[in-house]
């Protein structure tokens, strides 16, 4: 199950990158991804040397995942924001229950 869980954040992680990608099309949204990226990479992500403890990690994913659902809102796509923001949300909670590999 944490297999799946793990595969389901990642998904998610993608989905948020392009969501702020749509949002913001061109320039906007290019830097929010780029952003993003960058935050993920140094926070959040498994590897980061700066990696945040919970709470403070938990509340920085669900402010990307709710900034990716409300960029989905606002391009139109209200049933794929309700669909992306539950995943997310049921992901990053889940996630605290069976770890992901940190290295």
């Amino acid at each position: 199950m944490s297999v799946l869980n793990l595969a389901v954040r990642f998904l998610c992680e993608i989905a948020a990158i392009v969501a702020l990608v749509w949002w913001g099309w061109p320039i906007y949204g290019i830097l929010a991804a780029i952003g993003v990226v960058l935050v993920w990479w140094a926070f959040i992500g498994p590897k980061s040397r700066q990696r945040l403890p919970d709470p403070y990690r938990i509340v920085l994913e669900l402010v990307i995942f709710a900034l990716a659902t409300a960029g989905l809102y606002e391009v139109g796509q209200t049933a794929l924001a309700v669909v992306f923001g539950a995943a997310a949300l049921v992901s990053a909670l889940l996630v605290r229950v069976w770890p992901e590999p940190v290295a």
